[in-house]
This record gives C-alpha cells, sequence and structure tokens, in this order.
C-alpha cells in the first residue's frame, strides 16, 4: 500500500485545490498499465463539446459524452477522498487512514486520466472542473465518512457498468473496464468496513450476479445534491 501511496501521491495532491490542471504523467502512467491504451492513442473522437442548457451544462454526446460524464463523476470521488484526508475522520480505526489515502490517489488518478483522453486523444473540450458541495457530510465523524463513501462507490460502479454499452471505441471501453473493477474493490472494502459482509449483498449485486447498472441521466439526479452546477447528461449516449 505505502508504495502505491508514495509513487502517486502527487497526483493525488491531498491539500491541494480539488482541481489541478492535467498531468500527462498520470495519463501516460495509467495508459502504459494496458495494451489497449495503444489502440486508445492511435483512435480519435470529434464528438460535441460541452455546452450549457436550459437543463444545465451538457456533458455531450457520443464518445466524448460517456468520457466527460466519467470525469464529472471522477472529479466529484477524488474531490471527496481529498477532503477525507485533508481532515480525517477523528475516530478512523488502525489504517483506515491509509485505505483512503491510497483510494484518494486512484480516484485523482482517474480524473487526471480521463481530462486527458479527452483533450490529447478526443481533441475536445472537457466538462468544466465542478465544485463540489459536500456540506452533508461531517468529515471529522468515520460513519459519515464511510457512508458517503459507500455512496459514491456504488454509484461510480453502477454508471460505468450502464454507460459502457454507449462507448463506440473499443479502447475507452477496455479503460472503462479496467476503472470500473477498481470502484468495485473500493466499494467492497468500504460496505465490510460499515457491515461486515455486505461487500456483494443483494442491494447491489441481482439474481444473475450482476452488478447493478444505471442510466446516465439517473446516476446524474443521485449525485447532483454534492455538485454545486447543473449538469445535464440526458445526451450522454446519444
Amino acid at each position: 500500500m505505502s508504495k502505491i501511496i508514495n509513487s502517486s501521491g502527487d497526483e493525488a495532491g491531498f491539500a491541494q485545490p480539488l482541481y489541478v490542471p492535467i498531468k500527462r504523467r498520470s495519463f501516460f502512467m495509467y495508459a502504459g498499465a494496458t495494451a489497449g491504451a495503444t489502440a486508445l492513442l492511435l483512435s480519435g473522437c470529434s464528438d460535441d463539446d460541452d455546452s450549457v442548457t436550459p437543463n444545465g451544462i451538457s456533458l455531450g454526446s457520443g464518445d466524448v459524452g460517456v468520457l466527460n460524464y466519467a470525469y464529472a463523476l471522477e472529479q466529484l470521488e477524488a474531490a471527496f477522498y481529498a477532503a477525507v484526508v485533508k481532515t480525517p475522520a477523528t475516530d478512523f480505526k488502525t489504517g483506515e487512514l491509509d485505505y483512503f489515502k491510497q483510494v484518494a490517489a486512484h480516484e485523482a488518478i482517474h480524473r487526471d486520466f480521463l481530462k486527458a483522453a479527452i483533450v490529447n486523444v478526443a481533441k475536445a473540450t472537457p466538462v468544466q472542473d465542478l465544485t463540489p458541495d459536500f456540506s452533508k457530510i461531517t468529515f471529522t465523524s468515520r460513519q459519515s465518512v464511510l457512508e458517503t463513501a459507500r455512496t459514491f462507490e456504488d454509484l461510480g460502479v453502477a454508471a460505468y457498468n450502464g454507460a459502457g454499452k454507449y462507448l463506440k471505441t473499443a479502447a475507452y471501453l477496455v479503460i472503462a473496464g479496467q476503472i470500473v473493477s477498481v470502484e468495485a474493490r473500493h466499494a467492497a472494502y468500504v460496505r465490510d468496513l460499515l457491515s461486515n459482509g455486505s461487500f456483494a449483498d443483494d442491494s447491489i449485486v441481482d439474481g444473475s450476479g450482476l452488478d447493478k447498472a444505471m442510466e446516465p441521466v439517473d446516476v446524474i439526479n443521485a449525485a447532483q445534491g454534492f455538485i454545486k452546477e447543473k449538469l445535464d447528461a440526458a445526451s450522454v449516449g446519444k
């Protein structure tokens, strides 16, 4: 664990403002971990950029819309875990802060990677830096932090599962699959911290052994309470 934290602590930027300029090193570090990244670097996309609609900031359409959608969610997760690390719960148990440092690093890399994919590969404009609203979270409380982490991780897994079918570029789908598997590991661990044995219970895994999937509009509606800007996911996947 310590090796991961040390190697990626720069990307986490724990004490930094929530959103930092893109770091190409994050992109290539992540991209270099998969053969799919080669195809990703060679593929391109010129779908719509985000714009403001009567329903808020549009996340766009096509592959860029899906990438922007994931980027918005990763901004939220990275901001949350950065805040958790910056102001740890006073009643964290042994090892829990180290766990959250590791997760914070993962989410910061996911965020930076997706932004790099939009800018450098898809040649599009990413959705703007978002302003989180964490006013309902008590960061000094272990229970509040764990419950929020469970909400974000379950939502993240369901989001990737629901949006994967909209990706047209196979390389993007490969990367999305690698990210969602990490999110699922986070979800399983934090669920077990809250309730032993709940890591894959019936609330998230159906009778066929499949994880829950949600449509982008439903995910954004669920996440909207934690984001000050209004987001419009109506065209994601269209």
